[in-house]
């Protein structure tokens, strides 16, 4: 299968809150085995966009395809369908607190599956171990670090193995080397899954250091004004505002 074969398609996407536009005319491709970056600055819409894309918000006008499947098109089944091949990190990790690790891992492969308890047991163990959490099934997220915390809601984001796994602003609150050893960790389960992975984050060193393509919002003219691999845009780029935001003015 092409690397470069579409996974999603936006097509003349706009999003808004009742008569408020928030962006519009949105049309971008995401290829399988991307590391996809949504970027923008403050109030553009990334989160609002990721929402879109994950079937939590319909748009105003447009559409998401996952291949050749119009998403918010096709039937409640359909969609559940789709649903169920994407892996989602939120910013916070959003792990159930009253939950031990390998509690938090196992509830969709119960919920979504008719897998035994040792099945779901050794699952379990294994996406552990992907995120180099192994041995930490039994402590709760209260025991753990913020960075372990991020790459257990990674492991949950990975029980049901999606094709495609969205994450929203994964650096946020982690010190440097904790972002840096998440990005890294990012950039292995790509090559080794060959997922294809969408990432909300304003983050420059992750932006430059995972991003192969991305989309960049701008909030002003509420609409996107550039594409492609976050390193060639910093080159090529002739549009002020994204050359201030790559090099945070630093020119």
């Amino acid at each position: 299968m092409s690397a470069s074969e579409p996974h999603i398609r936006v097509e003349d996407l706009t999003m808004a809150y009742g008569s408020y536009v928030l962006q519009r005319d949105l049309t971008f491709t995401v290829n399988r085995a991307d590391i996809f970056i949504i970027m923008g600055g403050s109030g553009c819409g990334k989160s609002t966009l990721l929402r879109h894309l994950v079937g939590l918000k319909e748009p105003a006008k447009g559409r998401v395809l996952y291949g050749a499947t119009d998403f918010w098109g096709s039937e409640p089944q359909e969609r559940d369908r789709i649903m169920r091949g994407i892996g989602i990190l939120y910013q916070s990790g959003a792990l159930w607190s009253s939950m031990t690790l390998a509690e938090n891992i196992a509830l969709p492969l119960r919920e979504y599956t008719r897998l035994g308890a040792g099945e779901i047991q050794d699952i379990v163990a294994l996406k552990l171990a992907l995120v180099g959490l192994a041995g930490f099934e039994d402590y709760y997220p209260s025991e753990i670090s913020g960075g372990m915390k991020k790459r257990a809601g990674l492991a949950r984001a990975m029980a049901l193995d999606p094709e495609i796994l969205f994450f929203d602003e994964p650096s946020a609150g982690l010190d440097p080397v904790s972002a840096r050893q998440l990005d890294d960790l990012i950039l292995e389960l790509r090559d080794s899954l060959g997922s294809t992975i969408v990432i909300v984050t304003h983050e420059l060193a992750s932006i430059f250091a995972i991003g192969s393509n991305s989309v960049f919002l701008d909030p002003e003219t509420k609409t996107m004004i550039a594409g492609g691999n976050p390193r060639q845009l910093l080159q090529e780029t002739r549009d002020p505002k994204v050359r201030t935001f790559l090099t945070r003015g630093e020119q």
